[in-house]
């Protein structure tokens, strides 16, 4: 099973109702896992389309 998330862990605590809930679902979940934490710029900028994104507005030379 494959999870991401742009939090840390530990901020995933509030998330849930109930801090038993989530101590015992998370600690399950980190003590037996490997944790791949990347660094560096965001790729989404790559994947934006090219252009104007408002029709409305005429093309900036």
């Amino acid at each position: 099973m494959i999870i991401t998330s742009n939090r840390a862990p530990s901020d995933w605590y509030p998330l849930f109702p109930n801090p038993v809930v989530a101590e015992s679902l998370l600690d399950r979940l980190i003590n037996a896992s490997h944790q791949v934490i990347m660094n560096g710029p965001s790729y989404r900028p790559n994947k934006r389309p090219k252009g104007p994104t408002d029709p409305t507005k005429p093309p900036v030379k």
